[in-house]
């Protein structure tokens, strides 16, 4: 019952931190993307160990479930959990759009 709990608020905490990261790179209010592109890679580290702290409490629970039938997985890994999944995807795409903003503000401030 522990466990369960601690892998919900461990998934709760790993995407509140991507939101976190999402803020900070878009949504804080003035200045350039070059500004922010600091304060989010800090936000974006913090969201990383929290994830993969997440994927170690998501793969020792898939293990306990494991061993509980008989037969013990040696082939899940921390990074194909379900809180590392998330991660992987979400500051992918964040990436990406962060790209996307800075040719967009870059190449309008020359067209200006």
């Amino acid at each position: 019952m522990f466990l369960e709990l601690a892998k919900f608020a461990s998934l709760l905490v790993s995407i509140l931190l991507l939101d976190a990261v999402f803020h900070t790179a878009f949504l804080e209010p003035g200045g350039h993307l070059e500004e922010q592109l600091l304060p989010a890679l800090r936000m974006l580290l913090l969201a990383a160990a929290v994830s993969l702290g997440s994927g170690y409490i998501f793969r020792s629970a898939e293990r306990r479930a494991g061993a509980g039938q008989g037969a013990v997985r040696h082939d899940g890994s921390v990074a194909g959990s379900l809180p590392m999944m998330i991660f992987w995807w979400g500051s992918g795409i964040m990436a990406l759009l962060f790209f996307l903003a800075w040719l967009v503000e870059r190449y309008h401030r020359l067209w200006r």
